[in-house]
């Protein structure tokens, strides 16, 4: 348990540089699984959640280690295919181990994986993908075992909405699959196009990211590759939420403005300043001007706005003139978020996917927790724009996807500090 106490009002000032993804580093990982060669990636954030995956890679027999600032990875013979439960149940990513053991042991069980919770989040694509591919796939009770008597084979299959996780597991699936395999229905999401990236580095014949159409010449074997994981589109957006409840001035550099630019309209649309430069974004606020609201934001599939971004926004929102929703159409519980804000001060209403917000509040500083992963950060937002002190407690949301966020918050003039293993609120 960590303990983050920020005392808001104080203006940020400077200039950050996101880490890599958390959601490209994941799957990344387990993808090298599947190489016969060395793997790197370059640069890789120091987080719980990857942490756990190194912790289940090398639980199954793998090589996987941290190398300085680089996680490395090297081929490995004798793979287990049984996911311990305590790691299957820390992290929502260990579905990503289901096609990759599947193709290198030919059994796969996995206890059904853990990580924020958000309402519910079916793996039935992965596995409707994967049985479509030949796989014999087994539910017993909290866990699922996949087995194939032979290799996978090629597929012509339509997702019946556009999941990430099951466009990358049919995506690593079907590289080993023999035949060709036509995905229908794909996520377009920038995490998907770089784990393609990387397969193509490692020898993979795959056509398409970035449309709802991919295309995979399996049966290929894989080297290895050196990549580095795009940079952290959700935490870019982190500290420009922060910029926007602080006010200041903040360049957020090294992170193409193009991958969160729904969110940098929406901010644009509140009144804080933003000027595009070659490789990132420069944001001022001026906390004299009030944030305008009376926006109506629809959380979707990419290119709309990030499902991961709607807490952030509704931190910024919270002191806005004029009532505001945002809904979420992809998670029913991801406005958990909405009890802190209230502890806070704030006047805002969570029905289900739907989160009503009447502005401006003045907010005061408040104990409260963090419910998962973003609504902690967004937690971490709005207090910067409360009068006093908020003490927000985290049972190990926040560090699943942000190295250090106290420290990059301090770092930029916030007032906060953390403390691990203080006592409860």
């Amino acid at each position: 348990m960590q303990t983050i106490t920020i005392t808001g009002r104080h203006p940020l000032h400077g200039c950050i540089r996101p880490a890599a993804a958390k959601n490209s580093t994941l799957p990344l990982l387990a993808a090298t699984l599947l190489c016969g060669a060395p793997c790197r990636l370059r640069d890789a954030p120091r987080l719980a959640d990857v942490d756990t995956s190194l912790a289940l890679l090398q639980a199954v027999g793998a090589n996987a280690r941290r190398c300085g600032a680089d996680l490395c990875t090297r081929p490995a013979e004798n793979l287990c295919g049984e996911i311990p439960e305590h790691l299957a149940g820390a992290m929502r990513s260990s579905v990503f181990y289901l096609a990759p053991l599947l193709c290198r042991t030919g059994l796969v069980r996995l206890p059904l994986p853990g990580g924020c919770r958000l309402g519910p989040r079916p793996v039935d694509i992965h596995l409707a993908g994967l049985a479509t591919m030949g796989a014999e796939v087994e539910l017993e009770g909290m866990a699922v075992t996949l087995r194939r008597r032979a290799p996978l084979r090629g597929v012509d299959f339509t997702l019946r909405l556009p999941s990430v996780g099951a466009t990358m597991t049919l995506v690593m699936a079907a590289c080993c699959a023999q035949g060709q395999t036509v995905l229908r229905g794909a996520a377009r999401e920038p995490e998907v196009c770089d784990l393609v990236r990387f397969l193509r580095a490692c020898g993979a014949r795959i056509s398409g990211e970035g449309t709802p159409l991919l295309v995979i010449d399996g049966g290929r074997p894989l080297g290895g590759a050196v990549h580095r994981p795009l940079p952290d589109r959700i935490a870019a957006a982190t500290y420009a939420a922060a910029l926007a409840a602080a006010g200041g001035e903040l360049e957020i550099a090294g992170c193409d403005p193009a991958l969160y630019d729904a969110f940098l309209q929406f901010l644009a649309h509140t009144g804080v300043q933003t000027v595009r430069t070659a490789d990132g974004v420069r944001l001022a606020r001026d906390c004299a001007m009030p944030l305008r609201g009376g926006v109506q934001l629809h959380a979707d599939a990419w290119p709309a706005f990030a499902t991961d971004t709607a807490p952030l926004a509704a931190a910024v929102l919270l002191t806005a003139e004029g009532e505001s929703t945002i809904y979420d159409s992809l998670f029913a519980n991801r406005f958990a978020c909405a009890a802190g804000f209230v502890a806070m001060g704030a006047a805002c209403t969570a029905k289900g996917r739907r989160l009503t917000l009447t502005g401006p509040c003045a907010l005061h500083g408040a104990d409260v927790t963090a419910p998962d992963l973003r609504g902690g950060a967004a937690l971490a937002v709005a207090a910067l724009a409360a009068e006093g002190q908020t003490r927000l407690r985290d049972p190990g949301h926040i560090r699943r996807g942000y190295e250090n966020l106290a420290g990059a918050l301090c770092g930029l003039g916030a007032h906060c500090r953390c403390e691990t293993g203080a006592a409860g609120l």
